[in-house]
């Protein structure tokens, strides 16, 4: 059993900077593919970013790439989201997903965070 609790959210103006956080429980993180995935008000869950176990390879939804970088630390148990430059249409709930087999994907993971609600208003 792993759990997922991310930190970090919050409100911030336009442009401005938020690292969330996902700490993990469990011995076994590093051989888990980790993403980051939101849901906007009233919107369907979309993807962000993923993040595989041991090679740290990435990928990016094309609206937050160039923006949003994610890593991971292993030694910690914990994946970051670094998101710079917000814009309100980045206003979600942002949760983290772990997936042991297979791509995370936004409806198909083996464990979820609860969410932190991310802000972004003047």
């Amino acid at each position: 059993q792993v759990q997922l609790v991310e930190s970090g959210g919050g409100l911030v103006q336009p442009g401005g900077s938020l690292r969330l956080s996902c700490a993990a429980s469990g011995r076994t993180f590093s051989l888990y593919n980790m993403g980051w995935f939101r849901q906007p008000p009233g919107q369907e869950r979309e993807f962000v970013a993923i993040i595989t176990g041991n090679a740290g390879n990435t990928v990016y939804a094309d609206s937050v790439k160039g923006r949003f970088t994610i890593s991971r630390d292993n030694a910690k148990n914990t994946v970051y989201l670094q998101m710079n430059s917000l814009k309100p249409e980045d206003t979600a709930v942002y949760y983290c997903a772990a997936r042991r087999f297979g791509v995370p994907s936004p409806y198909a993971n083996d464990y979820w965070g609860q969410g932190t609600q991310v802000t972004v208003s003047s």
